[in-house]
C-alpha cells in the first residue's frame, strides 16, 4: 500500500489477544474476601479488631479480605463463629481450597470430588490423594522451573484437601495401583518415605480403599503408556483422565473411556492382590 506521496504505508498493527495472567488471583478468592468485608462491616468491626477476636494478624485478615491469600478451613471456621456467618462463608470453602491445585488441574479436580468410583495407576508416584503432607512438599519442592515457598504451601494445601474424598460421605469406591518403583524411590528422604508407606497401609486399611502394587520387573503391560484415572461421576457419567509434564486432559469420548476401563481390569489382574501388597509394603518399612 502507497500513500499519495508514493511513500510506503505500514500495514496496522493487529493487537494480539493477552494472555492470561498466571498470577492473576481466583475469582472464588476475591468472591470469598468481598463477602468476608461485608459481614465484618455489618458486624461494625475493624480488620483488627477482627483479628484480634479470630486469633489472625490484621496482615492476614485485610490480605484474605483482598483475595491475596486463601482461606484455611480453620481461618473460616473462627470467622464463621464470631461474625455469625451462618455457613455463608463454609460453603464456599471447597472452592477455595480448590483454587490452591495447579490451575491445569482444578477441572478435574472438581469432578473428582463428587464421584461414585475412581480407580487409578500411577507407576513414578504415590498418589496426591494418599501422600502425606512431608511427601507432597517434597513432590512440589522439585518442580521445575521452582514454585516459590509460597504457591508450595497452597499447592500442598490443595492437595490435603483432596482427601476428603476417602472419608467424605456417601463413601466412594476407590482403588488404587502404584508402581513398586514408587515405592522405592526415595521421595524426601528415608523419614519421609517411612510415614508415607505408613500412610498408604492405613489407607487400604479402609473399607472403600483398595491399594495394589504393580511389582517392579513384569515387563510390558498396559500401564507402561502411563498413569491414568477412571471415575464415575454421580449421574454415572464415566471419564479418563490423564497428566503430563503439567499438562492435564480429561477424557469424555466414550470409546477412549471404555480402552482406558479395559486397562483398568487388565492392570488389577496383573498387580499384586490387596494383601500381598500390604505385605509388601510393611518389608519396605521394615527394611529402613
Amino acid at each position: 500500500m502507497r500513500d499519495a506521496g508514493n511513500g510506503l504505508v505500514p500495514k496496522p498493527k493487529v493487537p494480539r489477544p493477552k494472555e492470561k495472567d498466571s498470577g492473576e488471583l481466583p475469582g472464588i478468592w476475591v468472591a470469598y474476601g468481598r463477602l468476608l468485608q461485608h459481614l465484618r462491616k455489618r458486624a461494625g468491626l475493624s480488620q483488627q479488631a477482627l483479628g484480634t477476636a479470630i486469633g489472625y494478624s490484621l496482615e492476614q485478615v485485610a490480605s484474605v479480605e483482598q483475595g491475596r491469600r486463601p482461606a484455611k478451613e480453620a481461618f473460616t471456621a473462627a470467622v464463621e463463629r464470631v461474625l455469625g456467618g451462618g455457613g455463608v462463608l463454609a460453603v464456599l470453602q471447597d472452592d477455595v481450597d480448590r483454587a490452591k491445585l495447579p490451575r491445569f488441574f482444578r477441572n478435574f479436580a472438581q469432578i473428582e470430588a463428587d464421584v461414585v468410583s475412581r480407580f487409578s495407576y500411577d507407576p513414578l508416584l504415590v498418589p496426591g490423594l494418599l501422600q502425606t503432607e512431608a511427601y507432597a512438599r517434597a513432590v512440589f519442592g522439585g518442580h521445575c522451573p521452582p514454585f516459590s515457598e509460597e504457591v508450595i504451601d497452597q499447592h500442598t494445601e490443595g492437595r490435603l484437601s483432596r482427601q476428603k474424598l476417602l472419608t467424605r460421605e456417601p463413601l466412594a469406591e476407590l482403588s488404587f495401583i502404584v508402581g513398586e518403583e514408587a515405592l522405592r524411590d526415595p521421595v524426601g528422604g528415608p523419614e519421609v518415605m517411612r510415614a508415607q508407606w505408613q500412610r498408604l497401609l492405613e489407607a487400604g486399611a479402609m473399607r472403600n480403599v483398595e491399594v495394589q502394587v504393580m511389582p517392579a520387573g513384569r515387563g510390558f503391560h498396559p500401564g507402561k503408556n502411563g498413569p491414568f484415572v477412571v471415575l464415575e461421576t454421580v449421574e454415572h457419567q464415566h471419564l479418563g483422565y490423564f497428566e503430563s509434564q503439567g499438562v492435564g486432559c480429561i477424557v469424555h469420548d466414550p470409546t477412549d473411556v471404555s480402552a482406558f476401563g479395559l486397562r483398568c481390569g487388565k492392570l488389577r489382574s496383573q498387580a499384586l492382590n490387596v494383601e500381598e501388597s500390604a505385605r509388601l509394603i510393611e518389608r519396605l518399612a521394615g527394611e529402613t
